[in-house]
């Protein structure tokens, strides 16, 4: 049965708009902040934060991993990947251990 319709209670799709909504919001704040700071604190910050872990704050280490350079905190092992990292390891000569506990971060495709 459809919710659509309902009096307070909102449709998947409406949900999914203002959660689109509030992403792009946030996005341009973001953006806009960016801009606003100078570029001697944007230096700053970077030199206080890269390759540092997200999660404990200790110094990170590169390591290769199938022709891709992953970012390893031996501290906590927390592994850390950059922006198409995912994927370069999730192609089919790298299929095997490795692509199974990729697939746990993938969300779900609607069939």
């Amino acid at each position: 049965m459809s919710d659509k319709g309902t009096p307070g209670k909102p449709s998947t799709t409406e949900d999914e708009y203002f959660v689109r909504e509030d992403a792009e919001k946030k996005r341009k704040l973001a953006l806009q902040l960016k801009k606003e700071t100078e570029e001697s604190e944007r230096k700053r910050l970077k030199d206080l934060h890269f390759m540092h872990c997200p999660k404990c704050g200790m110094q990170m280490q590169e390591v290769k991993l199938r022709g891709v350079d992953v970012d390893v905190c031996f501290s906590c092992s927390g592994i850390f990947l950059d922006r198409g990292e995912l994927e370069h390891l999730e192609k089919p000569e790298s299929r095997g251990v490795m692509s199974a506990i990729l697939n746990w971060f993938k969300p779900e495709s609607k069939a």
